[in-house]
């Protein structure tokens, strides 16, 4: 967030000088949302880089160094200490614009929302009017309901949004055919696949 905050200061017209004193890990809240293996990894980062770190999952989970919360209280309960709040949840009928309006109201005033996770998270509308309204400050979305982004939309325009290309994670052509040849091997061979999604939990 300093960083971005920064940004301001290269079209600078009114030659503004009024340097800011960016806040400490330690004192910086961050709230992850989904705890499976990139909420898991993205939380013990965070944490190793000193940010005070609460994570959320649909179901409880106990990591070293992070307070897990879960079920309907503990999201309330994580929104209300949210200062920056990372979206990394699978898309599934019960997290569709689960940021809605009702939600970003329990973030902090100021909170920044960063999502790498799926578009449909986010109901737009809501998140532009907390922007607008100033009680969301910024948010960087790397993924949409529609990809590519319309040219049209307002996260285009909006001084609050940081529009990134969906780029939090590619897919390599290379280490894409591998895993591909490696379940083909373990298929003809009877043994487990690789990477395998429940359909029954959507993910």
């Amino acid at each position: 967030r300093h960083h971005l905050g920064l940004d301001r200061y290269v079209p600078n017209p009114t030659r503004e000088w009024a340097p800011r004193v960016p806040p400490l890990a330690r004192d910086r809240k961050v709230a992850v949302l989904g705890l499976g293996a990139l909420g898991q990894a993205c939380s013990q980062a965070l944490a190793g880089l000193n940010f005070n770190v609460t994570g959320w999952s649909r179901s409880q989970k106990d990591i070293a160094g992070i307070t897990c919360l879960s079920g309907d209280d503990g999201l309330a309960q994580t929104l209300a200490r949210a200062e920056i709040l990372v979206l990394l949840l699978p898309l599934t009928p019960d997290t569709e614009n689960l940021l809605n309006e009702q939600r970003l109201a329990q973030m902090p005033k100021g909170a920044v929302v960063i999502n790498p996770g799926r578009g449909p998270l986010i109901d737009d509308d809501a998140l532009l009017a907390a922007l607008d309204s100033g009680h969301i400050a910024r948010a960087t979305l790397d993924v949409f309901r529609k990809e590519p982004l319309p040219a049209d939309h307002p996260f285009w325009a909006h001084p609050h949004v940081t529009v990134t290309p969906h780029i939090a994670s590619d897919s390599r052509t290379d280490s894409a055919a591998q895993v591909i040849a490696e379940n083909i091997r373990r298929g003809e061979a009877g043994e487990p696949l690789l990477y395998l999604v429940d359909r029954g939990a959507g993910y």
